[in-house]
């Protein structure tokens, strides 16, 4: 366990048993030696991944108080960030991560099986497709994403999965209102409303962070998402 580690969490008010970071350890062995043989992550160092994964994905903290959240989907979620981290922490969570690549989805089983998780599944899949199933449009109190694409985008992505009166939080890099004026009309049609941006540093960095707040106040239409790869090449504007 890293005394560094330690410290930034508890900057973000988090205080985590032994056996919660013997599985955070346990997870970055894990990510180490399968990103060997498959591209997980660029970052491999002990105290980076720490930080830029570990801290990173439970800084939404300050976003929202995650006690009062039952149910999450990390939409693009890759080698499990946020969503992996989340559920350390917060063993309460009932979350799915979801991914497009058959073989990160085999890593995040692999982690799940090894560090004991439960209520937790890895969906191999596009987010077009798995949000017109029954069983996930609409049914989540948290929609989390750290991928790469733009608000609009991501919001056709991730607000169908969301209930109403739910939230989607997109974890974006610190400078976002360029992004956030564009993505107004997207998140209208969506069933959506931008509440507010909470910007902040990463504990003891410089590295800046934004998370974009979006409230479901009405039901996504059935005709969105639209078919797979539409939302990235003509995002709604």
């Amino acid at each position: 366990m890293s005394e560094i580690f330690e410290h930034k969490l508890s900057q973000l008010g988090i205080k985590l048993s032994s056996k919660q970071y013997q599985q955070f350890d346990q997870y970055f062995e894990l990510l180490v030696e399968w990103n060997k043989v498959m591209n997980l992550t660029g970052i491999t160092e002990y105290e980076e991944v720490n930080e830029k994964h570990f801290v990173d994905s439970l800084a939404i903290v300050k976003a929202t108080d995650i006690n009062q959240i039952h149910t999450i989907i990390d939409i693009g979620t890759g080698a499990g960030f946020p969503g992996i981290p989340l559920k350390i922490a917060f063993p309460h969570l009932k979350i799915v991560l979801l991914d497009s690549l058959g073989k990160r989805v085999k890593f995040l089983n692999t982690v799940i099986e090894v560090l004991a998780l439960t209520d937790m599944t890895a969906i191999h899949g596009r987010a077009e497709d798995f949000a017109k199933q029954k069983e996930y449009r609409e049914q989540f109190d948290l929609c989390v994403s750290r991928a790469v694409a733009n608000l609009s985008t991501l919001s056709e992505y991730c607000l169908p999965y969301v209930r109403t009166g739910g939230m989607f939080i997109s974890y974006k890099s610190g400078d976002v209102d360029e992004e956030l004026t564009l993505s107004k009309k997207a998140v209208h049609i969506l069933g959506g409303r931008l509440e507010d941006t909470v910007k902040f540093e990463l504990p003891d960095t410089d590295i800046g962070r934004s998370f974009v707040k979006i409230k479901k106040i009405q039901s996504t239409s059935g005709k969105y998402p639209r078919k797979a790869g539409l939302p990235s090449k003509e995002p709604l504007s």
